[in-house]
């Protein structure tokens, strides 16, 4: 009787394996101190399958990147309703934002910390997804404050820096709330959505503040 041959197991599920093992050890050690060895391992894989799939160090690093990045955007632009307020659209952006990352906190440290100082390769891959953010929240306001003032030259004016300050709040904030026991994802998304709406609320109802000569 012949031996009983096992199904091989596609290759693209083979690579998401290796994904998932690369972010863990990345996102916990570190893109210097992380290992081939080490995420072959988690894997379940031979170190030199890894290299035949994913080529280097550095190339399974970027594509770990890209990976986390474009599940990261999608989370957030699948939860937000463009049929919705413009305060509960940006309430579910931040909610869905800050329940990922703290769902993944291996991947964010791969994204927000580990990425953008290991050279600029590295730092361009995030960058590319920060823009994205950007736009995409920038957007969103822009949309609600000519909606409020019927005016669709506001934007340019007065929300050309809401996406960028935005972003970068949740960014520190995601940071902060993943070091932080007992802080959750809702809690997260609350306390940036009361400094946030705050100012973005007059904004949209007219009433925004201005600097006394």
């Amino acid at each position: 009787m012949g031996a009983v041959k096992t199904k091989r197991m596609p290759r693209a599920v083979r690579e998401q394996q290796m994904l998932d093992a690369a972010v863990r050890i990345f996102g916990q050690r570190g893109y210097t101190a992380a290992s081939m060895d080490d995420i072959a391992e988690l894997a379940g894989v031979s170190k030199p399958l890894v290299y035949l799939y994913l080529n280097s160090k550095d190339d399974l690093f970027t594509a770990v990147i890209r990976r986390e990045a474009a599940v990261l955007i999608q989370a957030v632009r699948d939860a937000v309703d463009p049929a919705r307020p413009v305060d509960q659209r940006l309430w579910d952006g931040l909610l869905a934002f800050f329940t990922h990352t703290s769902r993944n906190p291996d991947a964010w440290s791969v994204l927000h910390l580990q990425a953008r100082t290991h050279g600029e390769r590295f730092a361009g891959e995030v960058a590319e997804l920060r823009a994205e953010m950007v736009t995409f929240v920038t957007r969103l306001i822009a949309v609600a404050a000519r909606e409020a003032h019927q005016d669709p030259d506001l934007a340019d004016h007065e929300v050309a820096g809401l996406g960028e300050a935005l972003v970068g709040s949740a960014e520190s904030l995601a940071t902060w709330a993943n070091a932080t026991e007992g802080v959750t994802a809702r809690q997260t998304a609350v306390t940036l959505m009361n400094f946030a709406w705050s100012g973005l609320g007059n904004l949209m109802s007219d009433q925004g503040w201005s600097a006394r000569t």
